[in-house]
């Protein structure tokens, strides 16, 4: 293979980018909005014990598999396999998950961009250009075109500039700046009305619905969602790491990372959601059931930042610019997949490949958006509730069950030379052969159903 394929520098650097792919919209926008429709508080303590009992495993069967391979998704699987069969197992493995990615990228910078325009919009109403402000939140076929092409552009901008100086160097810059938004926005909503029922609501858990059947497999479902799970990701950013870094703690700070920047997102929207019913603005239908679902940060928000008279300006800038730098830095995972397969694959120049792959994931976004109300929901179900469920439990029957239990300890053994005698090699073997499939296969058969 004649292609350089970079390294992160430092263990911060391959954390804020594996942190900086988890935490996505899926943390800022899903988690809370999950949280909101699964009885509170409840939904939240499941959440947290299943990302580090389950999910947490299965992130690290995939970091682990890229770290052996040195390489692309596909090649990293095939270096495992020891038979003709288990090799096209390998492929449709490795190439399925950088097909999700690409198409989930498709449909997320469509979603990215409407965070894009509402940041502009509070932009243009500060600087008095309501005109602007009117198009940017008009919901036109050419306002989604130009919003998702600038974002799939700045996606474009950094996986060119390859490993160190374009996903780790602007990991580094966003991550920190992600978070500060973030605790400045917690700490200014928390002293409006009504943000303390909220605050309630969202820490005081009621017991007796923990282990309600639908709680328990949105809960899981929305663990291995936003790690990022089953679209190659993780393999690859493995693949990126030093081999003297102990997998073990590095897996476990990057769940930590993720899982805390979702509780912190619930912090800030659960609050912010009765801050708004406090405003006079319905969030509950009369059942108790979120009346917004998923349309939650693009209508009770607003309202809620309209409420709040010209300070609101401000803060809804805010808002949507942490929305919009989340949806950043696990857009640029999701193109450093299929990127790095042509690249290593076919030894194509990174910034060409580069630009063909974002332009051929932006045509897929354009025909989206040309139908968006069939296409969107069809895209967003076939990757996210089919693709992804089915790749993350495949990794783990390929780490459990096809690769050899004695290569995988020599593996984790590189950085962390005594895994052997550790709590974490005596169940984490068996959690990936049997108890990661078989929770991954319940998600998988829930969402069907």
């Amino acid at each position: 293979m004649g292609v350089s394929r970079g390294e992160f520098s430092s263990r911060i650097g391959f954390i804020m980018a594996a942190a900086g792919s988890a935490v996505g919209l899926g943390n800022v926008w899903g988690f809370p909005t999950q949280t909101a429709s699964n009885g509170g508080a409840a939904f939240v303590l499941v959440y947290l014990v299943l990302a580090f009992s389950l999910a947490y495993p299965a992130f690290m069967a995939e970091i682990l598999i890229g770290r052996y391979g040195q390489a692309n998704a596909v090649s990293s699987m095939e270096k495992m396999a020891k038979k003709a069969w288990q090799k096209k197992f390998a492929f449709l493995v490795g190439f399925g998950g950088i097909i999700c990615a690409a198409l989930i990228l498709s449909f997320y910078g469509i979603l990215a961009g409407w965070m894009m325009s509402f940041a502009v919009e509070s932009a243009a109403l500060i600087a008095g250009a309501q005109g602007v402000a009117d198009w940017v939140t008009g919901g036109s076929v050419m306002r989604n075109l130009f919003f998702t092409t600038l974002f799939m552009f700045l996606t474009v901008f950094i996986i060119q500039r390859g490993v160190e100086d374009g996903i780790e160097k602007w990991s580094k810059r966003l991550m920190p700046m992600m978070i500060g938004l973030l605790i400045l926005l917690i700490v200014y909503v928390l002293t409006l009305e009504g943000a303390q029922e909220g605050l309630s609501a969202y820490l005081n858990p009621d017991i007796t619905r923990v282990l309600e059947p639908n709680l328990l497999l949105s809960a899981l479902g929305q663990a291995f969602f936003s790690l990022s799970l089953g679209t190659s990701v993780m393999v690859i950013y493995g693949s990126y790491i030093s081999k003297r870094e102990n997998m073990v703690t590095i897996g476990a700070q990057v769940t930590l990372i993720d899982v805390s920047i979702a509780f912190l997102a619930g912090l800030l929207i659960i609050p912010s959601m009765y801050v708004a019913q406090a405003q006079g603005v319905q969030i509950f239908a009369d059942d108790g059931s979120l009346l917004a679902g998923p349309a939650l940060v693009f209508t009770v928000l607003p309202s809620l930042f309209e409420g709040m008279g010209n300070l609101g300006l401000f803060v809804g800038l805010a808002f949507f610019v942490l929305m919009s730098i989340a949806a950043l830095t696990s857009s640029i995972s999701m193109l450093e997949g299929p990127v790095s397969f042509v690249v290593e694959r076919h030894n194509a120049d990174r910034k060409k490949a580069t630009l063909v792959i974002g332009m051929v994931i932006l045509a897929i976004s354009c025909a989206i958006i040309s139908n968006i109300d069939l296409m969107l929901g069809l895209v967003a179900t076939i990757s996210t509730e089919y693709g992804q469920p089915i790749i993350a439990m495949l990794c783990c029957v390929y780490a459990g069950w096809i690769w050899q239990r004695n290569s995988l300890l020599e593996e984790i053994q590189n950085g962390y030379p005594e895994v052997g005698e550790s709590f974490f090699w005596k169940i984490w073997p068996w959690y990936i052969k049997f108890v990661c499939p078989v929770a991954i296969g319940a998600v998988f058969i829930h969402s069907v159903l």
